[in-house]
């Protein structure tokens, strides 16, 4: 009788600049791995164009360790669409998502594992504590509650869910099938209704290095959660319009009966016309932008460019 195939794990790593923090990762993985011989393994990396020493390193490491394997873009493609691809390319039975930075603890990897074998499709971890900055971790549950709030669909979004957690390959097979050019892959978690299992950690603090997100991607990233779950903003902006333009017609009929009463004593003056018009034009400025952020999603989908464009493949078949 043949021995039972294992089933594999991937494991997936998103990397840009970690050059102080993949090899002590890949120990860590294989540490964790070594208490569960039930499973094959991969770990599998994708670089967004490092300038540093990181995809040397991989290299290195994987010469020796087949367990690790890497893809090396030939550009930056963004914190959104680079993830995303390489999520794509694990062939395992379930994949796990596992940030570079080692906040992300790898010790989690037995538990999600736990629940995947009782039959959940999804296994996300939901920070309930961190020990990042403070004032971001602040703005951050801002942002996940606004959007909760916000959001157009049946299924909410999990507050202060990261990508980090399991996902079976069959969730991901249907993921490969959306032809999203620039995916929202947090909304995909829950907008597809898999069985899920949510189980809450307390994120760490960076190992070494400086995180690569600033204003400029978190600003991306919650846009891009807003354009993909809520229509409010675009209904917002017509029910304002509306009710600014009443407000305006009934101003200007004042004015204009006042001045038929008392044609010879009364001045408009220049003072509300100015008024007025900074008002309104400062709504429509504002109403504008949040409709061309709508505008520039349909854009990015018309497009249909690929995610990335890889370089170099490392210890795949």
């Amino acid at each position: 009788m043949l021995p039972e195939k294992k089933k594999k794990i991937s494991i997936f790593t998103p990397c840009y600049n970690e050059e102080g923090n993949v090899e002590k990762l890949i120990l860590a993985v294989a540490e964790v791995f070594k208490g569960l011989p039930q499973y094959d393994y991969e770990h599998v990396f994708i670089d967004n164009h490092s300038a540093d020493k990181t995809v040397s390193i991989l290299r290195r490491i994987a010469e020796t360790d087949k367990h690790v394997k890497a893809i090396v873009n030939v550009r930056n493609f963004g914190h959104i669409r680079s993830p995303f691809y390489g999520l794509m390319q694990c062939r395992g039975d379930a994949v796990i998502s596992l940030v570079a930075d080692l906040q992300d603890p790898p010790e989690m990897i037995p538990k999600f594992l736990e629940k995947w074998e009782e039959g959940f499709r999804i296994v996300i971890a939901v920070k309930k504590q961190s020990r990042e900055n403070p004032l971001m971790f602040a703005v951050r549950g801002f942002f996940y509650n606004l959007l909760v709030k916000m959001s157009d669909s049946g299924e909410k979004p999990v507050k202060n869910f990261t990508g980090f957690g399991l996902y079976d390959q069959k969730f991901l097979s249907v993921i490969r099938t959306l032809d999203d050019p620039y995916p929202y892959f947090r909304g995909m978690v829950t907008e597809l209704g898999f069985d899920r299992y949510e189980m809450e950690y307390t994120q760490q603090q960076r190992e070494k290095g400086k995180s690569k997100n600033n204003f400029f991607t978190l600003y991306d990233l919650a846009m891009l959660g807003f354009t993909n779950h809520s229509k409010l903003p675009l209904r917002l902006s017509a029910f304002i319009g509306f009710f600014t333009a009443i407000i305006s017609f009934l101003t200007a009929l004042i004015y204009f009966i006042y001045k038929l009463i008392d044609w010879q004593n009364f001045q408009v003056g220049i003072a509300p016309m100015v008024i007025g018009i900074f008002f309104f034009s400062s709504v429509q400025l504002f109403f504008i932008g949040v409709i061309g952020e709508y505008i520039g999603a349909i854009n990015t989908h018309i497009k249909k460019r690929p995610l990335v464009i890889e370089d170099e493949r490392i210890n795949f078949d």
